[in-house]
């Protein structure tokens, strides 16, 4: 079977720890080509992954590389003019979330993977971890019933540690656009994609100046269900904390960990899956999933599942969010 040839543009810390080690473990794959600006860190990730060819210029890449797909993890002020580079030079992408700053700077992204009829999937891995398709494929199958309510948060240390991070004009925002954006796809993806009706924000600035630290969200869709939503880098908790819980008219179920209950005349029926993976073991089987779908996208094999469509309606309500916490009022969809 012949290989698809992969390059990677931007070598910071999600491509050293998750794009390039799953690249290399991949049986169709050739990861064959690599661009980063920082020229010394540029050959020792090349070097570390054997790869030959190298450039400190993404374009000069495009012009003299075969690849046959791009993976974009650069910083988010970057994405719209390489993204559409890319799908330019008739590559199909897989671009780190968020898909760019805003939903206007995100919209000729999506315009361009359009006109030059190329895949364009975003890296929302969320939904690719083992326990949250199971619960999607439950739900599918009506085993709590319909879906009402989810409660949802995490609470986490940034991403990056990058400068541009914590600079709202290079990042778009802080932890909402980092970890909130991510918990709002998931819960959208289990509800079954309803459109979102009004947002209602409040932001904190607890250890950060220039973009928010920590967030709670109040989000109601058209079909009644509800979307309860915190994130945050810094307020004071033990450990790390990730959460899902999503109430049903016959059921519950939960992530992290892993549960569903099933109501049976007037009886709760555990219907939990055997054996628990652990929460660092499902992250990094959520990176690799969402890798083995791009490429098949790009073999054609499966649809591009989280594309740059339904980015770009998460990157609406995410402004939306920003929106309601910056004028301290609920905010209708419709009126963006």
């Amino acid at each position: 079977m012949e290989k698809i040839k992969v390059a990677v543009i931007g070598l910071g810390g999600i491509a050293q720890l998750v794009h390039l080690p799953n690249l290399i473990k991949a049986n169709n794959v050739s990861v064959t080509a690599v661009a980063e600006i920082n020229k010394n860190r540029l050959n020792t990730i090349a070097d570390k992954f054997n790869i030959t060819e190298r450039y400190t210029d993404y374009k000069e890449l495009l012009e003299k590389s075969d690849v046959d797909a791009v993976i974009v993890a650069t910083p988010t002020a970057t994405h719209k003019e390489i993204t559409i580079s890319v799908l330019q030079a008739n590559k199909d992408v897989l671009v780190e979330k968020p898909l760019a700053r805003t939903y206007e700077e995100a919209k000729p992204i999506v315009e361009a993977a359009r006109k030059n009829k190329r895949k364009i999937m975003v890296g929302m891995n969320l939904r690719y971890r083992p326990d949250a398709m199971i619960l999607r494929s439950l739900i599918k199958n009506d085993e709590i019933g319909t879906p009402l309510y989810v409660k949802c948060g995490w609470f986490r240390s940034q991403s990056s540690q990058g400068k541009w991070f914590t600079r709202r004009e290079e990042s778009g925002g802080g932890v909402i656009i980092d970890l909130g954006i991510l918990l709002l796809d998931l819960s959208l993806w289990l509800l079954n994609y309803p459109p979102v009706e009004t947002v209602s924000t409040q932001r904190y600035f607890l250890k950060t100046k220039n973009v928010e630290d920590t967030s709670v969200s109040f989000i109601r869709c058209q079909d009644s269900s509800i979307i309860s939503m915190e994130a945050s880098w810094s307020l004071p908790v033990e450990k790390d904390i990730f959460y899902l819980n999503i109430y049903g008219t016959k059921g519950t179920a939960s992530l992290n960990p892993f549960k569903i209950f099933k109501r049976v005349e007037d009886q709760l029926i555990d219907l939990t899956p055997a054996g628990s993976e652990s929460a660092l073991s499902l992250l990094r089987k959520s990176y690799l999933n969402e890798l083995k779908s791009f490429l098949g996208a790009v073999k054609g094999l499966n649809p591009v599942f989280s594309s740059g469509e339904e980015a770009l309606s998460r990157m609406k309500v995410v402004e939306a969010m920003y929106k309601s916490a910056m004028e301290n009022q609920e905010i209708k969809i419709k009126d963006l």
